[in-house]
């Protein structure tokens, strides 16, 4: 592979981004469900590659001929299937750069509520999917035990948080299971627009939401994905004059020195867990943890010494956005292009079944435990964490938009806060990360005991603290 053809492969995501948008502006159902062009793009990608217009073709042409591996060449996948790995790096070290830190009261008293409902429905894919493994996985189909932790990590991690596990599943012998958590978070973000518009509807007419009382939709623009002219905003701020440095240089700049900070983190504890822990019992157990999680932590640093240090607010939190939706988009089209149709086929029934457990177990979640937990505008600030719980932070925000066009509740601000304290360890944090070489180290039935504490925890808090509004100001 030479770098004209890795220069072509870039290329080919443009157009498929494009193609995806054009897609995205003449299609209704596509508009409604709100689906991103990175999605739909990834999968014309998909059905243009080897896997099927390739073998239609192969019917009709030798092996040798340029359709026999589709329009998608060998060379373009094989740089494609390499991406999603590097940019889920980029899109967690971008997590905190820029942002603002709020007070820790306000922290606690707008988003304790959203947390303790975040805290157990995240823990609890991990139960469910956990006693999936034991009771019918590993038994019945002879499936690893890590396959429990493939719901949280496709439903509330996204199709980031599974690219970036693929080494992880790779080194501990299932590699097939990055596989089975991109198809599973594509069925977590589909699932979550169409059930999160019929448990929308459902609030409305059962008078369970305060805000709206009828469901009149999106404007037509903003179901075609452009934004109305009256609210166009700058994309990001000239906080850097470009005959010194571009401006989004500088920003990617910073995003990558987060990203090696984390590089450097990682190995140091990959270096200090060799000299004590392997030394001492012989196994081993940071090598298997992805790099996005500890990148998270390097933008962390870089942002706590820019609050401390940068007197002329260099680092534009708008710029930062915009670099990890780049990222982003590019980790999803990639993603999905690249996904093995043979290995899903392969495990279809225990597909389906991890699929079906973790959409109910998320609708269980917000239909029970939201109304209790959350003291005031359960509905408006419930549909934001069930739409997160589904694999995409977006979905949680789209949703609450519906129910809460004009922010008249605490929803945005009290998920906002929420994410501050939630983002560092489930939904793609460290826990996600630790998951399944802890499953792998300690087996099924010890991770399942310990996920069932901390759901009892998130459950416990909810109910008799922040359900009861007691951390609220007197």
């Amino acid at each position: 592979m030479n770098p004209e053809q890795i220069g072509f492969a870039l290329l080919y995501i443009g157009v498929f981004l494009l193609i995806g948008k054009i897609i995205r502006l003449k299609v209704k159902v596509l508009q409604n469900l709100f689906l991103p062009s990175s999605i739909i793009g990834g999968f014309v990608a998909l059905l243009l590659g080897p896997q099927v217009l390739g073998k239609i073709m192969t019917q009709f042409v030798s092996d040798d001929h340029f359709l026999a591996s589709g329009i998608m060449t060998g060379t373009i996948i094989e740089v494609w299937s390499a991406l999603p790995g590097l940019m889920i790096n980029v899109v967690f070290a971008s997590l905190f750069l820029g942002a603002t830190m709020p007070k820790l009261r306000d922290i606690w008293e707008f988003g304790g509520p959203q947390l303790a409902l975040g805290w157990a429905i995240g823990w609890g894919q991990y139960v469910i999917g956990l006693l999936v493994a034991i009771f019918i996985l590993m038994p019945f189909f002879d499936i690893p035990a890590m396959a429990g932790a493939l719901i949280e990590v496709a439903f509330e991690g996204g199709h980031g948080t599974a690219a970036g596990m693929a080494s992880t599943f790779e080194e501990l012998g299932f590699e097939e299971a990055f596989d089975l958590a991109i198809g599973l978070a594509t069925v977590g973000v589909l699932s979550g627009v169409v059930f999160g518009i019929i448990l929308i509807n459902w609030g409305v007419r059962r008078g369970k939401t305060k805000i709206i009382k009828d469901v009149n939709g999106f404007s037509e623009l903003r179901k075609q994905g452009i934004m109305e002219y009256q609210n166009r905003e700058p994309a990001g701020k000239m906080t850097t004059r470009p005959e010194s440095i571009e401006p989004l240089s500088f920003h990617l700049a910073i995003v990558m020195l987060a990203i090696l900070i984390g590089w450097l983190i990682l190995q140091g504890l990959i270096g200090l867990e060799s000299i004590t822990i392997t030394n001492w019992t012989g196994s081993s157990f940071m090598k298997y943890i992805p790099l996005f999680p500890i990148a998270m932590f390097g933008g962390i640093i870089l942002q706590v010494f820019f609050s401390k240090k940068d007197k002329y607010n260099l680092v534009d939190r708008r710029m930062i956005n915009r670099i990890q939706g780049l990222a982003l988009d590019i980790l999803i089209i990639t993603a999905i292009a690249t996904v093995s149709l043979d290995v899903i086929g392969e495990y279809l029934v225990p597909f389906l079944i991890l699929a079906v457990a973790g959409i109910s177990w998320n609708l269980f979640g917000f239909l029970k435990l939201a109304p209790k937990i959350i003291p005031d505008y359960w509905f408006e600030r419930g549909i934001g964490d069930f739409g997160q719980s589904m694999g995409v932070t977006a979905t949680g925000l789209l949703l609450m938009r519906i129910v809460d066009p004009n922010n008249e509740s605490p929803a945005f601000e009290a998920f906002g806060y929420k994410q501050l304290v939630y983002e560092p360890f489930l939904g793609g944090g460290l826990v996600t990360a630790l998951s399944v070489p802890f499953i792998v180290q300690f087996g099924a039935v010890t991770s399942l005991v310990f996920a069932i504490i901390m759901v009892i925890i998130g459950i416990v808090s909810g109910l008799f603290y922040f359900g009861k509004g007691k951390h609220m100001k007197s």
